[in-house]
């Protein structure tokens, strides 16, 4: 008979599993309670990428200008220049919202992939991660309202009480924003070449929205704008900010469906799978 060895550990295999979701309250008054490491962690990623020096911030306002300016000679091209007026605004305007909610999936979809060694090292709702990169896009996007806003007055586009309408679609990208990331961030821990094809799904996803055309030019596709989440928000955004006319109604209800259902989805998907993270990394 032969002694136990107290030295000999005992072997633990750890395999994926599905856990559910764990208590949505306290999970989320965690979520809360600790938002500012989302913040932080937002910051940093800025900091990274030079966005708090002054070529950093230059290139931020450029890119997407240098962007609106090259679509406008396209669709210039394609329409013989038959061109109606205030098109470079509501290019330049649709590429800065387009760019606010894509902008946060681009970089979200990294987020837990990326962050292995803190998600192993320290106990924090996951979820944040990828708000993180919303944060980051909300912050990218607030100075290209600015830039906007001389765009908007020399192209001679309504000034009335309508614009008060951008407030409450900008919470809506960021809502949908969320939900995407969310999705995006738990999909590539299980599919790593999601980052790879992504770029091209967006680029796809810019060509069906309203950013490079007007509603009203969709013609024979305009259901596509009813089954493409950014479809009506985007068309709200550019009644408000061209035509300087309220969204109607049914525009909004079926942004606000997209924009809160994609939310809860991600959220739900995520945190459901949130807790084998840690094994897949």
């Amino acid at each position: 008979m032969t002694a136990t060895d107290p030295f000999t550990a005992e072997l633990q295999v750890y395999e994926p599993h599905f856990v559910g979701l764990p208590p949505l309250g306290p999970y989320l008054r965690e979520v809360w309670r600790r938002r500012a490491f989302a913040f932080e962690l937002s910051r940093t990623q800025l900091r990274a990428e030079s966005f708090d020096t002054v070529f950093g911030q230059v290139w931020l306002i450029l890119n997407p200008i240098c962007l609106a300016g090259v679509y406008l000679l396209l669709v210039d091209i394609i329409r013989h220049g038959a061109k109606p007026p205030g098109l470079f605004a509501h290019i330049t305007v649709g590429i800065f919202a387009y760019y606010f909610v894509t902008g946060a999936i681009r970089h979200a979809v990294t987020s837990v992939t990326g962050g292995g060694k803190l998600i192993l090292n320290s106990a924090f709702p996951r979820v944040l991660l990828p708000l993180a990169a919303v944060i980051e896009a909300w912050k990218r996007f607030v100075p290209t309202i600015f830039v906007y806003i001389p765009i908007h007055l020399l192209s001679g586009l309504p000034v009335n009480a309508n614009l008060l309408y951008v407030i409450p679609l900008v919470g809506l990208m960021a809502v949908m924003a969320a939900g995407f990331s969310m999705i995006v961030a738990a999909v590539q821990v299980y599919f790593r070449d999601l980052a790879s094809f992504l770029p091209y799904l967006l680029r796809l996803w810019l060509y069906a929205s309203p950013v490079l055309y007007f509603t009203h030019d969709a013609g024979a596709y305009k259901a596509i704008l009813y089954v493409n989440p950014l479809g009506q928000l985007l068309a709200a955004w550019s009644t408000v900010l061209h035509e300087g006319h309220a969204p109607g109604p049914v525009t909004l209800l079926v942004a606000t469906a997209w924009a809160f259902g994609v939310l809860i989805v991600g959220f739900l998907f995520f945190v459901s799978r949130e807790r084998e993270f840690a094994v897949r990394l």
